[in-house]
């Protein structure tokens, strides 16, 4: 009787994570993160929609997201970031720390993680709608701690203060035109 040890797929499951991206007007800003997004190594295909001011990106193997972001940025546009702060308990040392900052920096579209054990906080940064906070908490529980949700900031608020200034800029440009 045969036993097989291990089965290997003969084609790599395509990994696939959204981004979000501001500043893009029409649909040549598309077409340019598009290709600046598909020029990453790694990148199986990009597709961008400017409604909703995603991409969607599938990888084949490893994820590189650092460089989609910097893709991004290189063609002028900003990647949407959010930032999550969560309550660690159960930590004891410096060894601890670094057990529950590569748990987290091992979640698909977490872009950085930095644990301080005096507060007890976890502060990750990830791409905006990459990850839910739920994947988040599993893996801090998956280390062996327990975990509570703190805090969650979009670093990119300014970006929608800025969008709805620039909106009722427009506006009264139009409304002064017809006058």
């Amino acid at each position: 009787m045969t036993a097989i040890s291990k089965i290997t797929p003969a084609f790599p499951v395509p990994v696939s994570t959204d981004f979000g991206i501001e500043g893009m007007t029409c649909a040549s800003c598309v077409v340019r993160v598009e290709k600046a997004i598909a020029a990453v190594p790694g990148v199986a295909s990009a597709n961008v929609n400017l409604a909703t001011e995603r991409a969607t990106v599938r990888f084949n193997g490893s994820p590189d997201t650092n460089g989609v972001l910097r893709a991004i940025e290189k063609a002028g546009y900003e990647p949407k970031i959010v930032i999550h702060e969560l309550r660690v308990e159960g930590m004891t040392c410096a060894s601890c720390v670094s057990r529950v900052e590569k748990a987290l920096k091992a979640v698909p579209g977490v872009i950085d993680a930095s644990v301080n054990l005096a507060t007890e906080k976890a502060t990750v940064r990830l791409i905006s709608g990459a990850t839910e906070t739920t994947a988040l908490e599993a893996a801090i529980r998956g280390a062996g701690y327990d975990v509570r949700k703190v805090a969650t900031a979009d670093v990119s608020d300014e970006g929608a203060d800025h969008r709805t200034a620039e909106i009722r800029t427009l506006k009264n440009l139009l409304f002064f035109r017809r006058c």
